[in-house]
Formats: structure tokens, C-alpha cells, sequence
């Protein structure tokens, strides 16, 4: 897993859209998803790619899709492009057919700690999402109860917190509940099943969508880039955890200096070879 892909165009393929990490394809009624080596942290896409971590998000998120289709519907239909006559070497082991699908415009989130931006906003304000609560609650402390915190998507910028009341108004009750309830359901089961790999799933986020009427799980799945990742013999509350995702690179980066809004910094080699580390690191401890 080194050889490092940061954007790719394929002949006769239209391009849907490129997003932080991946590149989409028209693929007749189809989508093709192309799992990038870009990384983003805090809305923004970094100039210096991890090598091989499209492969790693890739075969993540075809495991999950499989493992958790009994739950609740997804987009996946196939990780071999060659099924629909598209033979790409460039794009082996890190793409995806799917369905395609009307975007639900929000991003559901499951936190089973306090932990990165939840953990920042109870320092300032003894909340997370519209939760309040209770008094001196620990850096990385296991919550009684999964929060769901969810947010806006958006393409540009930063998505926006908002509260459950706003998602139902938004999108109906029924959807938001919907929502709700196969977020948790879904945080649970991979919780328990990692959990007896060594691994703490503290928080994560899903996305959703429309297919004939009816509401399937999209975009990925369980990954480092969606989702906080500690090993459990190491776990314990009151400080940073060690971690098994991204967010080594966001306190890289906060550690620097960078204001968050103008373009971010070149990742050093150390940087990219640490994060590469962890992503395959995870992959193994899940999948074998």
C-alpha cells in the first residue's frame, strides 16, 4: 500500500464530483467512488497525501458495508469495477460501485465519549450538541448512553450542529427518527464487535440516502476518517487517548500554529509515515 493516488480523471467516464478524498464517477445509473490518498482535517484538504490510505478506507468500508447490510440498506454493489467494463489499474483495491442516490443534507453522528471537538465544547460550555451535561466529566469519559449529535452536510465551508428538533423539521419526523434510531443501532454494533478486537469505537459519523423511496446507508463506513478509534489496553479517561485515526493529524496541525483558515501546512515525512502507520494498523486489527 504505497504508491500514492491524488486525483484521477478516466476516459470515458464523466466526472459527478471530486470531494475531500474521493473522486465520483457517472457510471450508467451507477456511481463509481474512487477512494483518493487525500486527507482533510478541519474542512479543509491537505496539500500532502497519505500514501496507500485510499486502499485502507476502501477495503474498511467494503467490510462494514457486508457486516452490517442486515441493519440497514447501503449503496454497495460491487469493490471490482471490471464487472461494469471498467479496467483501470490506477484505481485496483480503492474503488466502488454504488447506487445513486438523493444526498439526505445531514451528517449523523454517534458519540460514545468525550472526546476531539465534543470534548472542546464541554470545556466551554458544558454541552455537546444540544446534550447538557452533567459536571466534571472527563476527557475521554464513556457516556451512559450514545449521544446523537447530528449536522448539517455541507459541500463548501463547515457543516453546523443542530438539534434533532431542526433535523425533524427539516426532513419529517418519521425520517428523522429513522435516522436516529439505525445511527445508534449501527454505533453498537460495530462498539460490541470491535470491542473483542481491542479496539474502543469512541465516536463516528454515517450518511444517508434516497433510493426508490426508501433511506440506505451511503458515502463510508466505520473508517479512520469517519470515525475515532482507540486501542482499549491502553484506554484510560481523564486525558488524549491514543488513537487509531485522523486525529493525530488534527493535533499535528493545531500543535503548529495554523489559524484553521487560511490553507493548512505541508504534512512532514515523520507525519505522513505516523498516519500511515495507524490506517494500516487499524485495518489489520479489524479485518483480520
Amino acid at each position: 500500500m504505497s504508491e500514492v493516488l491524488e486525483k484521477i480523471d478516466i476516459p470515458g467516464l464523466e466526472l459527478y464530483k471530486r470531494g475531500k478524498v474521493r473522486d465520483v464517477f457517472f457510471l450508467e445509473d451507477k456511481l463509481l467512488f474512487v477512494a483518493t490518498d487525500r486527507i482533510s482535517a478541519f474542512d479543509w484538504v491537505l496539500p500532502t497525501p497519505i500514501p496507500g490510505k485510499g486502499k485502507v478506507l476502501n477495503a474498511l468500508s467494503v467490510f462494514w458495508f457486508k457486516k452490517t447490510e442486515k441493519l440497514v440498506k447501503n449503496h454497495f454493489i460491487t469493490d471490482n469495477p471490471a464487472e461494469f467494463g471498467i479496467d483501470v489499474p490506477e484505481i485496483k483495491e480503492r474503488s466502488m460501485v454504488v447506487e445513486k442516490t438523493e444526498v439526505i443534507p445531514f451528517e449523523c453522528i454517534v458519540r460514545g465519549y468525550l472526546a476531539g471537538s465534543a470534548w472542546r465544547s464541554y470545556k466551554k460550555t458544558g454541552m455537546v450538541g444540544e446534550y447538557k451535561l452533567p459536571e466534571g466529566l472527563r476527557e475521554a469519559e464513556k457516556f451512559e448512553e450514545p449521544l446523537f449529535t447530528p449536522t448539517t452536510k455541507a459541500e463548501a465551508g463547515h457543516d453546523k450542529d443542530v438539534t434533532f428538533k431542526e433535523m425533524e423539521d427539516k426532513l419529517g419526523s418519521e425520517k428523522a427518527r429513522f435516522l436516529r434510531e439505525k445511527s445508534i443501532e449501527l454505533y453498537l454494533f460495530a462498539r460490541d464487535y470491535l470491542e473483542r478486537k481491542g479496539i474502543i469505537l469512541a465516536d463516528t459519523k454515517f450518511e444517508f440516502g434516497i433510493k426508490d423511496g426508501e433511506i440506505i446507508l451511503i458515502d463510508e463506513i466505520f473508517t479512520p476518517d469517519s470515525s475515532r478509534f482507540w486501542p482499549l489496553d491502553s484506554y484510560i479517561p481523564g486525558k488524549p487517548q491514543l488513537d487509531l485515526d485522523k486525529e493525530f493529524v488534527r493535533q499535528y496541525l493545531l500543535s503548529t500554529g495554523w489559524d484553521r483558515n487560511s490553507p493548512p501546512p505541508e504534512l512532514p515525512p515523520e507525519i505522513v509515515e505516523r498516519t500511515k502507520e495507524r490506517y494500516e494498523k487499524l485495518y489489520k486489527l479489524v479485518v483480520e
